[in-house]
């Protein structure tokens, strides 16, 4: 942790395999902070790696994500942030140290978790005029998901299967400690 950071000033990372929700309910939680009149920011971490072509050894571009979210997070921290909700994906500890030395600030973690059919119908809607991309994110999920299954980087777990979007953000805020 960073000592010129806002006193309190906490991340977590909402986790989990594609389609699972964790973009929607990032941004559920951080209307959940702004109605609690908490300073905060939400960033989707896929933009933040979002450049072509990927370094050799580095698929998802983790480099400069955690590049970007080392400027990023500290000019939303600098400018009174004290939560930043992230919504993204990590696959070891390895990356959670990265992730959590890159926010400068106490990290949690949040993994959220569908059944893959569930997955699979939001992909095949989230996805239904580019098959080729569908392809590729129907068998990522069920990759991912087992990938974190096994890494053991969370520290709770929400099933999104048959939740509202606003009852996951407001169990996840209890969970780690926000509310």
């Amino acid at each position: 942790m960073h000592a010129d950071r806002p006193r309190g000033a906490h991340a977590l990372l909402i986790n989990g395999t594609v389609g699972v929700g964790k973009t929607a309910v990032a941004e559920a939680v951080g209307e959940l902070l702004a109605d609690a009149g908490l300073p905060h920011a939400v960033l989707d971490l896929d933009w933040l790696s979002n450049s072509w072509p990927a370094p050799p050894g580095d698929r998802f571009n983790f480099s400069i994500l955690l590049r970007n979210l080392r400027s990023v997070a500290g000019h939303y921290l600098d400018a009174g942030a004290t939560r930043l909700v992230l919504a993204g994906v990590i696959e070891d500890q390895d990356e959670r140290k990265q992730l959590a030395d890159a926010v400068g600030v106490d990290l949690t973690v949040c993994r959220l978790r569908a059944e893959l059919p569930v997955i699979h119908q939001r992909l095949a809607r989230r996805h239904d005029s580019d098959p080729e991309t569908l392809q590729w994110h129907l068998s990522r999920s069920g990759e991912l998901d087992g990938i974190l299954g096994l890494a053991g980087v969370d520290d709770f777990t929400v099933d999104t299967s048959a939740s509202s979007v606003a009852d996951v953000a407001a169990f996840v805020i209890k969970a780690a400690g926000w509310q």
